[in-house]
């Protein structure tokens, strides 16, 4: 019997744990399968780089979770510095390069998972690939900008972007003894919050020694002599910089896809179905950064290129490859982050997303503190909550505090998940002690006035 040869395009998270599910259904007998990543890592932590940065993980390889040696032990073919260049669907082949010899070569494929993941957006604009301009999508990113800080004798970092990305390297650089000033191009931080809730992260930002200027497009970088950066400028003022981070985000990186004639959604990203198999193809799977995803709550296809979804893709896609069944139903949007001991949490939509798929909504927001008022320590933290006005179904639920207020989303996640509303989130049995809660946890609160608004005759 001839073996099946599964293809696969990314070695990093939804790629390695598509290959690795399908080894566990079938044998190397029944199934071959062949990876190719372009760089120099496999399966690693992208999520970690600025914390590795900022000095709190102290090794890079700790981010790592498998490597080529390892996935080659368990029979799978990972080629590594490897890039594919083209994807024949019509014959059932990919085209690759491998990036130190230069060698090009076909590779048949029975069946194909893309998954390519997605890269830092980077703005057109004059000096942006200079020397000292780094983005952090990869771990040779992250390298390239920790020997940058080394080799750097100045101490002034410009960030790029304020969101998760971009606040979390504001982070870093302030660890690492640096004067950080963040450009944020809209009304506030953390765009992924409502702009009152971002309101706050640039107060504790500005508290934390972090300078953040709002409205404020980046026009160019600047460079001195020697070819380096040496400022960045807006369309008001020039801000001195010895390195400069792009924390703009990530979209999605489909040009295999698009050359291929795969559909893409809004964003940018593959389509699939259900089970994670792209949409009008028989024999091709995609899954993480690379891809668009239900939203439960919208009904609409969103962009949320996060790893968790990305390592949930890996499993189904190779259950599904390797004969079993598997299906990825959707997200509710829920994300988290940190900046110094500032926490910031979001699931579901915002107030502008749930006037977009023309939803009427109230919202509440609450003041409350993590632990029991007379418990030490017990730390500040602001809930606001968005409600379906009518059906009082929860849409959505932000957190911006310190130590103990950002997992408190998770409360929030399963509620949307269930499609729950928050008269019935008022009555959920919810863990108390004074070091870890009040008697009405701060959610709970949220969702208590929320439905007194609800119930409120106009």
């Amino acid at each position: 019997m001839t073996a099946e040869r599964l293809v696969v395009i990314g070695g990093d998270a939804a790629g390695m744990s598509a290959a690795s599910q399908a080894r566990r259904f079938r044998t190397p007998e029944e199934l071959e399968i062949v990876a190719f990543e372009r760089g120099h890592f496999s399966s690693f932590s992208a999520c970690g780089i600025p914390y590795w940065i900022g000095g709190q993980v102290a090794e890079r390889d700790d981010l790592i979770a498998r490597t080529p040696a390892e996935h080659r032990e368990r029979a799978i073919d990972l080629r590594m510095r490897t890039e594919v260049t083209e994807v024949d669907t019509a014959r059932g082949r990919v085209r690759s390069r491998d990036l130190e010899t230069g060698a090009e070569g076909w590779t048949g494929y029975d069946k194909l998972v893309i998954a390519t993941g997605a890269r830092p957006v980077r703005p057109p604009i004059p000096g942006i690939d200079a020397p000292g301009v780094h983005g952090v999508q990869t771990l040779d990113d992250g390298q390239a900008l920790i020997d940058a800080i080394g080799a750097t004798a100045g101490r002034r970092a410009v960030v790029v972007g304020a969101g998760y990305i971009g606040v979390e390297m504001a982070e870093a650089m302030l660890n690492r003894g640096f004067e950080v000033t963040v450009l944020n191009r809209g009304e506030q931080p953390m765009a992924t919050l409502d702009p009152d809730m971002g309101r706050l992260v640039h107060t504790a930002m500005d508290g934390l020694g972090i300078t953040t200027v709002d409205r404020a497009e980046v026009t160019a970088v600047l460079t001195g002599p020697d070819g380096r950066v040496r400022a960045v400028t807006t369309a008001d003022a020039e801000y001195p910089a010895d390195v400069v981070v792009l924390g703009i985000g990530v979209e999605p990186a489909t040009e295999l896809a698009r050359a291929a004639g795969l559909p893409l959604g809004a964003y940018g990203g593959l389509l699939t179905d259900l089970s994670m198999r792209v949409r009008g193809q028989e024999a091709i799977w995609a899954g993480g950064d690379c891809v668009e995803v239900l939203d439960l709550v919208s009904g609409r296809e969103r962009y949320v290129p996060l790893g968790t979804h990305a390592n949930k893709h890996g499993q189904v896609i190779g259950a599904n490859v390797g004969g079993g069944y598997g299906t990825f139903p959707g997200v509710v949007g829920t994300a988290v982050s940190k900046v110094c001991d500032l926490e910031i949490a979001r699931t579901g939509l915002r107030e502008k997303d749930a006037s977009a798929v023309g939803l009427q909504y109230v919202t509440a927001t609450v003041e409350s503190t993590a632990r029991a008022g007379y418990y030490p320590d017990a730390g500040l933290m602001t809930v606001k909550i968005i409600a379906e006005r009518g059906t009082g179904r929860l849409l959505g639920l932000q957190i911006v505090g310190r130590e103990g207020a950002a997992k408190r989303v998770d409360i929030a996640a399963v509620a949307l998940t269930a499609g729950m509303t928050v008269e019935q989130m008022t009555a959920l049995d919810l863990g108390y002690a004074p070091p870890f809660s009040p008697v009405w946890d701060p959610v709970l609160v949220a969702s208590r006035r929320a439905t007194k608004l609800l119930t409120k005759r106009p």
